[in-house]
């Protein structure tokens, strides 16, 4: 679809709205959903856990034919160019720990899933979401999002 112009309202944001306490949702994955969360944690962060896979056929795998992503920089990947990256990373890769903070899950529709946390890399923090859809074999990655905490 081409850019389209769209009539928004729009003003500007309080003075004290930054400061406000309730500024942050309160993510608590839903006690039914929790053995979901615990399948779902295993694989995130996506395509950074040798476990869940290391060849571009396992990434193949557990991503939909449809799935994207946006990175950290904000830029937009395809399937096939996440694809190729991974297969060059697992060429050669190293070990390291991350953190991952605020893990939460909730059902978006039947078989999908959205999970959101904070992911600590040293000094770096990103939020991250993805979302997931269970198939008759295996979780599948519909779409991947980072994006840098400021």
């Amino acid at each position: 679809m081409s850019r389209q112009r769209v009539v928004v309202i729009d003003g500007p944001m309080p003075d004290d709205a930054w400061q406000r306490a309730n500024r942050e949702p309160s993510l608590r994955t839903h006690p039914e959903l929790e053995a979901v969360a615990l399948e779902l944690l295993r694989n995130e962060p996506i395509f950074h856990r040798r476990e869940v896979g290391r060849s571009r056929q396992d990434f193949e795998k557990m991503t939909a034919p449809t799935f994207w992503e946006v990175g950290a920089s904000g830029r937009r990947y395809s399937r096939e160019f996440v694809m190729d990256v991974l297969e060059e990373r697992y060429r050669n890769v190293t070990e390291t720990s991350w953190e991952i903070e605020d893990f939460f899950c909730q059902e978006l529709a039947a078989d999908h899933y959205l999970v959101t946390y904070t992911l600590h890399d040293g000094e770096r923090a990103t939020r991250r979401a993805t979302i997931w859809r269970r198939t008759a074999g295996a979780w599948q990655i519909v779409y991947h999002q980072g994006t840098v905490v400021a």
